[in-house]
């Protein structure tokens, strides 16, 4: 699974640790999110979701193998 969570931080100048806190988990959840080393659960990508204003699916997207 992909996703554009650094690029909707970047647009909003949001830091990791800002996005960590406002959607309840550490810094360290937010970077292996956004390095594809970890997915999401759904309640975790709906958090993600609603603090950028945006739809799961403007943020997450699934590749070829998923």
């Amino acid at each position: 699974m992909k996703n554009r969570i650094r690029v909707a931080r970047a647009e909003v100048r949001m830091t990791q640790q800002q996005l960590a806190d406002a959607t309840g988990v550490s810094r360290q959840t937010i970077n292996a999110i956004e390095s594809g080393k970890f997915v999401p659960s759904t309640i975790l990508a709906l958090k993600i979701a609603a603090t950028f204003g945006q739809a799961v699916e403007e943020l997450f997207q699934l590749e070829d193998g998923d």
